[in-house]
């Protein structure tokens, strides 16, 4: 690992605190990108004039966070930084591919249901009434990020399965000639199911991001009601706030 590194022994923030942040922002920054190898806990510390016991808090805060892993036999390797997504009317597609991370998609289920109160409420059909129904495992570099449940007014666009693998539900919706507007939108968390969980490649009961989203076209049609789950250990959403005058 070439990675210039360096501790404020005179600075209030724990060594080993330090240590944690120049690693994750190499990570965020690619300078460490994903499958490197660390030095291990000796050549750290040397490098670095630290204790073992510092550098080992370091990276395992790390772990803890996803960033790295622990493989016998191999070392602490970088998995892959979290995608930060901005609060923006944006698809989880062109987010991974704007951060570089190959996004790819697994269709689950690609269907007509009837719509339930919820689903109906929000996309202002009747309940019972047929909507699409389409479910997504989202992946980058070939690690699921996120499962995608998405239902859309029956004849909005042509979902083919080979389409909606190849790329976003957004950039298909655009490419029909629809213009999204605005949104609305919830984000919380809750515990995975075991179904979740195995989908995820989590353990049951992890925590998971949710957000769900109505999106609205510029006519004001409801065109899209979105049931999300992330790992957190693998995205994250942003927040700018600004004082009201």
């Amino acid at each position: 690992m070439s990675l210039e590194l360096g501790v404020d022994r005179s600075s209030p923030v724990p060594l080993y605190f330090q240590l944690a942040q120049q690693l994750e922002a190499a990570i965020e920054h690619g300078t460490l990108t994903p499958g490197s190898l660390l030095g291990n806990e000796i050549e750290l510390a040397g490098r670095l004039g630290l204790s073992r016991p510092t550098v080992r808090q370091a990276i395992q805060s790390l772990v803890e966070k996803g960033l790295l892993v622990r493989r016998r036999g191999v070392g602490t390797q970088v998995v892959h930084s979290r995608v930060r997504r901005p609060l923006e009317l944006s698809s989880l597609y062109d987010d991974l591919e704007a951060a570089g991370r190959r996004p790819a998609t697994k269709v689950l289920v690609n269907t007509v249901v009837p719509a339930s109160a919820e689903v109906a409420s929000a996309l202002g059909v009747a309940e019972g009434g047929e909507v699409h129904r389409v479910e997504r495992l989202r992946l980058a570099h070939g690690e699921p990020m996120a499962y995608l449940v998405n239902h859309l007014p029956p004849g909005l666009i042509d979902l083919d399965t080979g389409q909606l693998e190849a790329t976003g539900l957004y950039r298909l919706m655009r490419a029909s000639g629809i213009t999204l507007h605005s949104a609305r939108q919830s984000i919380g968390a809750r515990a995975a199911t075991a179904e979740e969980a195995e989908r995820l490649g989590e353990p049951e009961g992890a925590p998971l991001l949710t957000m769900e989203r109505a999106t609205f076209d510029d006519t004001g049609r409801a065109v899209e009601f979105g049931t999300h789950l992330y790992r957190p250990s693998r995205y994250s959403f942003e927040f700018q706030l600004l004082v009201r005058s």
